[in-house]
């Protein structure tokens, strides 16, 4: 969590929402500032960035430096932001989501999706949805491969083979799987049976 609110109310809100736990402190780095993390030589911040669990009283750079910075160790990272100082942040993130009521439009034209409702729980829902369409197109793709290649294949096997066939049987054989289509589609396409949370939950 990146605020510019003080340390102190940065650690209650975070501690209240789980992002950090009871016992995790500026000690332990997983609370900084935005000078101690400004100070940090570049070997340092590349080394703690991954331990920072909240950082206050940040300034755009800050954000921005974040960002970089995940993205340098190896991370795909969201940000999510309602203020014209957030917009860098988004720009830069691999997925940027501002907020579509309190949100501003220099932070909904630097981001890639617009939050409309203003919801968390609505990301988590696109989120579930999206890998279940995802997952249908690529089910679907392969059924349209194999049939395609079924057919192609004997289609060339009957066209070099010394067995006349008619021109209506081969065109029955390349498109006799028509009707099978739209019921493998609906099969493949788990459209009655959405993904449990569970199935993502470790993703």
């Amino acid at each position: 969590m990146i605020t510019g609110d003080n340390v102190f109310t940065a650690k209650a809100i975070a501690t209240e929402c789980g992002i950090l736990k009871p016992n995790q402190d500026m000690f332990s780095g997983a609370v900084v500032e935005d000078v101690q993390f400004r100070n940090y030589k570049p070997e340092e911040r590349m080394l703690k960035v991954d331990q920072i669990c909240v950082m206050a009283r940040s300034s755009p750079f800050d954000k921005l430096l974040m960002v970089q910075c995940l993205k340098q160790n190896g991370h795909v990272v969201a940000v999510t932001g309602d203020g014209t100082n957030d917009a860098p942040a988004l720009k830069e993130a691999d997925i940027g989501l501002s907020m579509g009521i309190q949100g501003t439009e220099v932070a909904k034209e630097s981001s890639d999706s617009v939050i409309m409702d203003d919801n968390f729980a609505s990301v988590a829902t696109v989120l579930k949805w999206g890998r279940c369409v995802y997952n249908n197109i690529q089910k679907f793709i392969q059924f349209q491969l194999t049939v395609n290649v079924a057919a192609l294949v004997i289609n060339f096997v009957v066209s070099v083979s010394a067995v006349e066939v008619s021109l209506t049987a081969q065109y029955n054989i390349s498109h006799g799987f028509g009707p099978i289509y739209v019921f493998l589609f609906l099969l493949g396409s788990s459209y009655f049976s959405p993904p449990r949370w569970a199935d993502y939950s470790n993703r």
